[in-house]
């Protein structure tokens, strides 16, 4: 009945009139045959709720009320809700349930099984299978198998080398001087490029061609190159083993 009103009506469930409910109440206690003391037990529990929370909204409050009073005050509103809920959850599996039994009423099974004329039929399991068949089958399964060719069409072939960018990076430190990897790659959108002048880079700093500084962890690489009077050995590179 409460469920109802807030549910339909929409209303804010402190302004759900007491009178109402209680002659909701005695409406169904007449229509009951005998007095089921959970239902009356219920409807208690609620009036009682509701009285409290009408009760302590009409009190006048002083301006440094207790917070835990406040707070108490909702907790007993959601926990009210909360019964509400789970009646109506309890009220719609129930209907639910109902509707599936009265469609269970309308069916029947069937209870005989296949006429014995077919009962004891099988199909054919070599209906159209002749010796001549059998022995092709037989020889292809047997047959050896050739090597198996994988198509490689979909991998694209990595046209990037390791020298190649080292090469370019040579070109280009001395008169950058100090500056970012990320800069370094800023025209770059193909992946393995990236990673190759990665490769370079490390290789430069490996030969102590350029100093390497990264003030974050996962942050950007700043590249300094360095006045080496010695020239860059590219003959490793082709074959970069890290």
């Amino acid at each position: 009945m409460l469920l109802h009103l807030i549910l339909q009506e929409e209303v804010d469930i402190h302004e759900v009139s007491l009178t109402r409910i209680i002659e909701a109440y005695l409406a169904e206690l007449e229509r009951m045959t005998e007095l089921d003391l959970e239902v009356a037990t219920e409807f208690l529990l609620i009036a009682a709720t509701l009285i409290d929370l009408k009760a302590r909204r009409l009190l006048p409050t002083r301006d440094d009320g207790e917070l835990d009073e406040e707070l108490a005050l909702w907790e007993e509103r959601d926990l009210l809700l909360a019964r509400l809920l789970d009646c109506k959850t309890f009220k719609d599996v129930a209907s639910v349930m109902h509707d599936l039994i009265e469609r269970a009423e309308l069916t029947h099974p069937r209870l005989a099984g296949p006429d014995e004329r077919f009962a004891a039929v099988m199909p054919d399991l070599l209906d159209g299978v002749s010796p001549r068949r059998l022995q092709r089958a037989f020889l292809r399964a047997t047959e050896p198998k050739g090597p198996v060719s994988i198509d490689l069409f979909h991998v694209a072939p990595i046209r990037a080398s390791v020298a190649e960018a080292l090469d370019t990076l040579v070109g280009q430190l001395p008169s950058l001087g100090t500056v970012s990897f990320r800069q370094l790659i800023s025209g770059i959108t193909d992946r393995i490029e990236v990673v190759v002048r990665f490769l370079a880079i490390l290789e430069l700093f490996k030969q102590g061609r350029v100093d390497l500084a990264q003030a974050d962890r996962f942050g950007d690489i700043t590249v300094m190159w360095n006045n080496n009077p010695d020239g860059v050995d590219l003959a490793p590179i082709d074959n970069y083993d890290g």
